[in-house]
C-alpha cells in the first residue's frame, strides 16, 4: 500500500526581530528547509524588523520527511548573510494537529551541533568465543553529511562507542559521500553483556585547526546485538539532543501556517467503486434534482474543505474525459435553484469553486500568455499611482516637471493617463485570446450560457447569460491574477508596495469590466470614476469576445481520460537558463556556462540561444530518469541541477543546468519531475557531484559508471497546478471527505425518525393488492435512501480494505525500528 504526504505551509509575517545593521534595522527573509534540503526562499523585505511575507507552498513528499525548519536570515550585500534564528518543526509535532498549526512561535538560535543529515551504513554483531567477546561494527558507507568546511564539503570520520570502549576509522577528506569499508572491533568484559547500555556512532568532520565538528550520532540499544542474524542497515544521523531554548523571544517571531497531510493509498481496484458512482452522477442522472454521491458529498463537505474537494473533483473528471458534464451538472443544480439572478454564482457554493479550480487547472498557461506581458511591465516601470485622494502621498511621487512642487491634481491625472494605459492593455489582450482559450473551458462556459439563458429567459435578464461568465472569467480568474501575480506564478516575488497599489486599482477596474459597468456609481469609490468612460467603452467588445468564446463545437473536446490538466504540445515551463558545456571541465566558470533559452512540455525539453531561434536542441521527456540538485562544489556555483537521460544503448548522460536562484531551481525541478513521472526506468541513486579530474566530486569514486551515492527525489515536487492527475490519491481524498459525514448521511437517509415509526405501528397500512389475491405491505423509502445505501456500502468496505490492509502492515513490520 503505497503513502501519499503532502505538507502544506504559509510563511506569513514576522515580528520584533533583532537589527543586524548598523542602522537599526534588518532586511529579513526566510530559508524553508525540508531534512536540512533547502526547498524555498521567500523574498527579502528591505528594513524591517516585522515583515510580512504571506507566502504558501504546497510539497508533495511521498517518501516522508523528518522536520521542517524555517531559518531567518539578515541579507546583506557584502559579506555572508546573518543568521537571525530558526524554527523548527517535528513531523511529530506537525501532524498531532488535526487542523494544522497556525500560531506565533519564538525563534531560537542556530546550533550547529543540531545542524544534522544524512544517514551512515552500518552492519553491527556481538561475537562471543571461548577466547574472548567483542563487538564488531563495520563502517560501510555514509551519504548526504552536512558540510562543514568552507568549500561545501566535509573530512569525515566515525567513532563506535561502548561504555568506556571506543575506535574510530580513518579521515576521508573532502566528501560529503564518504565510502570507509572499515571494520572495528571492541573488546567486551563478560558482565558488560548483561548491561542494558546503548551502542553509540558518531560521525565527525575533522579539522587540523580547532575542534572537529559534530556530523551526526545513531543509538543502538545493546540488547538488539544479542539478536541473529547480525544488524545490518542504513541509519539517520540524529543531532545531539540540546534542547533548542527559545530565547525568550529575544530573536522575534513567525507566525506560520502549516498543515499535513498523509494518507495510505489502497490499490486502483478499490477505489474503482466509488469513481463508478461519482461517474453515474454526472453521465446518467435521473432527475437533476435528484440525491447522487456528487451531490450527497456536497452535502457534508465543509466551507473549510470546499477548495480542496471542488479541486479533486475536477482533476477526477478529467481524468475521467469528464469534466464539461460534471461541470454541467453542478451549475445546472445551481441555477435551478437560484431566482433572483443577482445573486447567482455569488455564494462559495461546490459549482463555484468547481469552476473556479477547474480554471485554474486548464487555464493556467493561458492566463500567462494572456497577462504576463503586461504585468512584467507593471513591475518593471514601479510608477507610483493613486487616485484616493485620502492617499496620495506627494513625497513618494518623483517630480513630473520642472516647475516646482507637483499638485495633487498632477498625481491624480498622470495616475489616470497610466492605468487607462494599462486597462486598455489589459482589456485588449483578453478580448483578443479567444483563439488561446482552452477549447475545453470554452465548451464549459458555452454549456454554462445555455443552462442560465434557459432559466433566465425574461428580456430583463438579457446580460445575466453574459455576466454568468465573465463572472468567473474576469472576477475569479484574470482579477485575482491581476492583484496577486506570485500566487498566479506569474512572478517570483510579490509587489512592492508601490506596484501593490497599482495592481489593486486594476483589479478593481477589471471587476468592473466583468460587471459590464452595471455598477459603477454606486459604490463609496467615487474617486475611481476617471475610470469609468473606458470601463463602459469596453462593455460592448467584451459581449463580443464573450459570444465568441462559446462559438465552439462541443466535440472539439476529447472526452476521453488523461493523465496530466496539459495537453503534450503545450509548453509547461520556459525561460533562459545556463547549460553547462559539456566538454571543457577545466574551463573558468564564467566560460563554462552558456545562457539558452528552455522550453518544457510533457513530450521534450528543448533549448536554443534565444526564443527567436529556429534551430531547437531537444531531449524526449520518455528518456529522463532522475532530475536532481547538484552540490555547490561540484562546479563552485549554486542552484545547479542535472537531468540525467538514458539513450537506446542504457547509456546514462548528464546535462547540467543552472539556475538563478533557488526558487527558479525548486521549480524547474518540480516541472520536469512532474512530466517524466511515468518514466519507467528512473534511478534509485545519483551522484550529487560531476565527474572531474578522473573522479567523482561527491563520492571520491574513480570509475564513471559507479552506482550512484545518494538517493533520487524523483516523486518530490512542489504542488500547483500542474500536479500530474492521480486518481488514486484524488479518490482517497474524496473517501476521507465522505467518511467525516458517513454518519451525517446515515441518519438522513437511512434512519427512520422515532416520531414516524411510532405513527406507522398505531396507523393501519392499506396493502397493495396484487393480481393473483396476494397481499404485500408497502414500505415506503425517502428520497435518496438507495442512491445513499449505495455510497454508505462503498465507504464501509473502503474502510474495511483499509484496515486489512494497516493490519497486514503490522504483521509484516518484523523489523526493529532503531530510528524513528
Amino acid at each position: 500500500m503505497a503513502r501519499n504526504t503532502s505538507l502544506y505551509f504559509r510563511i506569513v509575517e514576522g515580528r520584533n526581530l533583532p537589527a543586524k545593521d548598523v542602522s537599526g534595522t534588518s532586511d529579513p527573509y526566510c530559508i524553508v528547509k525540508v531534512d536540512n534540503e533547502v526547498v524555498a526562499r521567500t523574498a527579502t523585505v528591505w528594513k524591517n524588523l516585522s515583515p510580512f511575507w504571506g507566502e504558501e507552498y504546497t510539497l508533495h513528499l511521498p517518501m516522508g520527511f523528518h522536520s521542517l525548519s524555517f531559518h531567518v536570515m539578515d541579507e546583506d550585500t557584502i559579506g555572508h548573510d546573518d543568521v537571525i534564528g530558526k524554527i523548527t518543526l517535528s513531523k511529530e509535532a506537525i501532524g498531532s494537529q488535526a487542523k494544522g498549526l497556525d500560531c506565533w512561535l519564538n525563534l531560537t538560535r542556530v546550533d550547529p551541533d543540531e545542524e544534522v543529515q544524512g544517514e551512515i551504513h552500518l552492519s553491527l554483531e556481538l561475537l562471543k568465543d571461548t577466547e574472548k567477546i567483542s563487538l564488531r561494527c563495520q563502517v560501510i558507507e555514509a551519504r548526504d553529511l552536512a558540510p562543514r568546511d568552507i568549500s561545501g564539503t566535509s573530512d569525515p570520520f566515525t567513532r563506535v562507542i561502548f561504555n568506556n570502549h571506543s575506535a574510530e576509522t580513518s579521515i576521508i577528506k573532502k566528501t560529503r559521500f564518504p565510502h570507509w569499508g572499515e571494520t572495528l572491533e571492541l573488546e567486551l568484559d563478560p558482565e558488560e553483556l548483561r548491561e542494558e547500555g546503548t551502542v553509540t556512532v558518531e560521525v565527525w568532520d575533522w579539522d587540523m585547526v580547532g575542534r572537529n565538528d559534530f556530523l551526526g550520532k545513531v543509538e543502538i540499544p545493546f540488547a538488539c546485538l544479542h539478536k541473529t542474524p547480525p544488524l545490518e542497515g542504513w541509519f539517520r544521523l540524529l543531532p545531539l539532543g540540546n534542547n533548542e531554548v527559545d530565547a525568550g523571544g529575544k530573536l522575534g517571531a513567525l507566525r506560520l501556517k502549516v498543515r499535513l497531510v498523509e494518507d495510505r493509498i489502497l490499490p486502483s481496484v478499490y477505489y474503482q467503486p466509488l469513481i463508478d458512482l461519482l461517474v453515474e452522477s454526472v453521465i446518467s442522472p435521473t432527475e437533476v434534482e435528484d440525491s447522487s454521491a456528487l451531490t450527497m458529498l456536497e452535502e457534508v463537505n465543509t466551507v473549510e474543505s470546499r477548495q480542496d474537494v471542488a479541486m479533486t473533483l475536477v482533476k477526477i473528471y478529467l481524468g475521467q474525459g469528464l469534466v464539461v458534464p460534471f461541470l454541467d451538472y453542478l451549475n445546472t443544480r445551481e441555477v435551478n435553484n437560484t431566482s433572483d439572478p443577482n445573486t447567482l454564482f455569488r455564494s462559495n457554493s461546490l459549482s463555484s469553486k468547481a469552476m473556479e479550480q477547474f480554471m485554474k487547472a486548464v487555464g493556467m498557461l493561458y492566463l500567462h500568455e494572456v497577462l504576463k506581458p503586461i504585468i512584467n511591465r507593471i513591475f518593471d516601470e514601479k510608477k507610483y499611482i493613486e487616485l484616493d485622494p485620502c492617499k496620495i502621498d506627494l513625497n513618494r511621487t518623483r517630480r513630473i516637471s520642472f516647475k516646482g512642487a507637483v499638485s495633487e491634481a498632477e498625481v491624480r491625472d498622470s495616475s489616470v493617463e497610466m492605468l487607462q494605459s494599462y486597462l486598455t492593455s489589459i482589456i485588449e489582450s483578453i478580448v483578443g485570446s479567444v483563439d488561446q482559450c482552452p477549447p475545453v473551458m470554452r465548451v464549459a462556459f458555452k454549456q454554462l450560457h445555455k443552462r442560465v439563458e434557459e432559466q433566465f429567459a425574461e428580456p430583463e435578464n438579457e446580460d445575466v447569460k453574459y455576466l454568468a461568465i465573465s463572472g468567473f472569467f474576469f472576477l475569479r480568474f484574470f482579477a485575482p491574477a491581476i492583484l496577486t501575480p506570485k500566487l498566479f506564478q506569474l512572478r517570483d516575488q510579490h509587489a512592492d508596495t508601490r506596484t501593490s497599489r497599482t495592481l489593486l486599482l486594476l483589479a478593481k477596474a477589471l471587476q468592473s469590466v466583468g460587471n459590464l459597468g452595471l455598477q459603477l456609481g454606486h459604490g463609496k469609490e467615487q474617486w475611481m470614476a476617471p475610470l469609468h468612460p473606458i470601463i463602459l467603452r469596453s462593455v460592448a467588445s467584451v459581449k463580443d469576445f464573450l459570444d465568441k468564446l462559446i462559438d465552439i463545437d462541443h466535440d472539439i473536446v476529447s472526452e476521453v481520460p488523461q493523465r496530466a490538466v496539459f495537453m503534450p504540445s503545450v509548453t509547461v515551463k520556459e525561460g533562459f537558463l545556463h547549460k553547462h558545456k559539456a566538454e571543457g571541465p577545466q574551463l573558468l566558470s564564467r566560460f563554462a556556462y552558456k545562457k539558452r533559452y528552455f522550453w518544457l512540455t510533457s513530450e521534450t525539453l528543448s533549448y536554443a540561444k534565444t526564443p527567436e531561434w529556429q534551430v531547437r536542441s531537444s531531449i524526449p521527456i520518455q528518456c529522463v530518469c532522475a532530475v536532481e540538485r547538484v552540490d555547490e562544489n561540484a562546479f563552485q556555483q549554486q542552484n545547479v541541477m542535472q537531468v540525467i537521460t538514458q539513450d537506446n544503448e542504457g547509456q546514462l548522460h548528464t546535462m547540467y543546468i543552472q539556475s538563478k536562484n533557488v526558487n527558479e531551481l525548486n521549480q524547474w525541478l518540480s516541472a520536469i519531475r512532474k512530466v517524466s513521472i511515468y518514466n519507467e526506468r528512473m534511478l534509485p541513486s545519483f551522484h550529487p557531484g560531476a565527474h572531474r579530474s578522473g573522479k567523482w566530486t561527491c563520492c571520491l569514486q574513480a570509475d564513471r559508471a559507479v552506482t550512484g551515492c545518494s538517493k533520487t527525489h524523483s516523486a518530490v515536487t512542489l504542488g500547483d497546478w500542474s500536479d500530474p492527475l492521480d486518481p488514486d490519491v484524488e479518490t482517497q481524498t474524496i473517501y476521507k471527505q465522505l467518511l467525516q459525514g458517513r454518519d451525517k448521511l446515515r441518519k438522513k437517509y437511512l434512519e427512520m425518525p422515532d416520531s414516524h415509526q411510532t405513527s406507522s405501528s398505531k396507523e393501519n397500512i392499506s396493502p397493495d393488492i396484487h393480481p393473483d389475491g396476494a397481499e404485500c405491505n408497502v414500505q415506503l423509502m425517502k428520497p435518496g435512501q438507495s442512491a445513499a445505501a449505495r455510497l454508505l456500502a462503498v465507504i464501509d468496505d473502503l474502510e474495511q480494505a483499509h484496515a486489512t490492509f494497516q493490519r497486514r502492515e503490522t504483521e509484516d513490520s518484523t523489523s526493529v525500528i532503531l530510528n524513528p
